[in-house]
């Protein structure tokens, strides 16, 4: 987490920008806006204070559909810091088939390692992109040294830029090469291939991420690149060639230790799903027996602990851990006392009403009105909907989450595409016209007789 984008994210501006994409659940927000705040707070705390400040992880309680996930989401784009989304109930205890929990860790800095050298790659991008160009005009015009008569003079000029006899022609070829007057000519030029192309079949239930190996690298030091010709446009070998240049630039083993410190001091990860491992107590059995297991291999993690990654070893202490569920059947005091000890904050979200449907409807920047308007206007068609059509898409969605099951404001997606259907499926053929207008009446008569009949509803909607 860049220190400098976190001083400048308060509380109130995390909020802010949550509640451009999240309608209501201000607890939630707030908690999670705190629980952010709290990273950069620690890293200005004296050293010797510092690695006793653990994060405060936070249970995130409510129905599907109401924003629980999305909330992590903005927050991980927020923040910039090294963020994974993992479902607890693809996790099994050690000893089954499937996926221990500390893969989540690994798949975490895996994240971490791409997201510095993105950035690393980024910072020596005109760099490489200089050498890029060097290396395809010497394809085009072979430099010509110019004879040298001491030693002396020789190391100067081979410093020097006017070292070659056709030095004039280079720079007038380099000029076209710069305003993409050679862009469609074609060169052939040499491309590294990992390993000569050997590839290695894992076989078993665990890979080699699960083993903390890095197999690539094995395999790189056992058998060197080999170089691969190839022939294409100059625009896209230059960028070949450049990012080839721009990863020798890199030093990788810094890259490895940031990541690794990034993870280690604003890491998130946010488990969903948690109540599917939290069954009630003493009813584990048959396929669910290892539900209790996978929580006492993740409380360690949770806790605080070392993981073996191919990148080196990470400490999970100060890692924050958000949790997520329903909570339908089981409740959050049904997972083990450890585990909800190492969840001090739960925050209820609240069920969506008719109002937030409207808002959801219009007011975020990516609401799903304003998608569709988008999809239609590249047709060269603008669809309008009135005050009174927006009202009932709410209504209708607030009787089928009532009828039906409860889904929160994924609901608003199924009415809308039946809604739309004929409208999507007609434009541009048999419907030219520039605008379509949705009011209330035409909501109504598309989808009253699918609401009335509520086994039609249970299908359709």
């Amino acid at each position: 987490m860049r220190n400098d984008v976190m001083k400048s994210l308060t509380p109130t501006q995390i909020v802010r920008e949550l509640d451009k994409f999240i309608i209501g659940q201000d607890e939630a927000k707030r908690a999670v806006a705190i629980a952010l705040r709290n990273r950069w707070r620690r890293q200005q705390v004296e050293e010797k204070l510092k690695e006793e400040i653990l994060p405060n992880n936070i249970i995130l309680i409510g129905p599907t559909g109401v924003g629980k996930t999305e909330i992590a989401r903005r927050l991980a784009k927020l923040s910039g810091a090294p963020f994974i989304k993992v479902e607890a109930s693809k996790y099994t205890e050690v000893g089954y088939v499937g996926r221990d929990v500390e893969s989540m860790i690994r798949d975490l800095t895996e994240i971490a390692v791409n997201m510095v050298k993105a950035e690393k790659t980024e910072e020596v991008k005109e760099k490489a992109e200089r050498i890029a160009e060097d290396k395809i005009l010497d394809m085009l015009i072979p430099p010509v040294k110019k004879p040298t008569s001491t030693p002396q003079t020789e190391g100067q000029q081979d410093e020097d830029d006017e070292v070659y006899q056709n030095q004039k022609t280079r720079e007038w070829m380099r000029s076209k090469l710069r305003n993409g007057e050679l862009d469609d000519k074609l060169v052939e030029y040499d491309v590294a291939t990992a390993n000569g192309g050997v590839g290695m079949q894992v076989l078993g239930p665990f890979g080699f991420d699960d083993m903390g190996i890095n197999i690539q690298e094995i395999m790189s030091n056992i058998m060197p690149k080999k170089k691969k010709k190839r022939k294409t446009p100059i625009k896209e070998a230059k960028g070949l060639i450049a990012q080839e240049e721009a990863q020798k630039l890199i030093d990788m083993d810094a890259v490895q230790k940031e990541a690794i410190a990034r993870v280690q001091e604003s890491g998130i990860v946010f488990v969903d799903e948690i109540d599917k491992i939290a069954g009630a107590q003493g009813k584990a059995q048959g396929p669910d027996v290892s539900r209790e297991g996978v929580q006492r291999d993740l409380l360690p993690i949770v806790e605080g602990s070392s993981v073996n990654t191919k990148y080196g070893v990470v400490k999970t202490d100060h890692i924050l851990f958000i949790a997520s569920g329903a909570f339908h059947i089981a409740k959050p005091s049904d997972l083990i006392p450890e585990l909800q000890g190492r969840f001090p904050i739960r925050v209820e979200l609240k069920s969506l009403t008719e109002e937030d449907f409207v808002k959801i409807l219009t007011l975020p920047q990516n609401a799903l009105l304003k998608q569709y308007s988008a999809l239609l206007n590249t047709e060269g068609v603008s669809i309008d909907f009135t005050e009174d059509g927006i009202k009932e898409v709410a209504r209708i969605a607030t009787i089928v989450n009532e009828q039906v099951e409860n889904i929160g404001a994924r609901r608003l997606h199924t009415i809308l595409t039946t809604l739309l259907d004929d409208i999507l499926f007609n434009v541009p053929d048999v419907l030219p016209e520039a605008a379509v207008n949705v009011d209330g009446k035409m909501v109504k008569d598309k989808l009253e007789r699918i609401v009335t009949n509520r086994d039609l509803s249970k299908y359709i909607l």
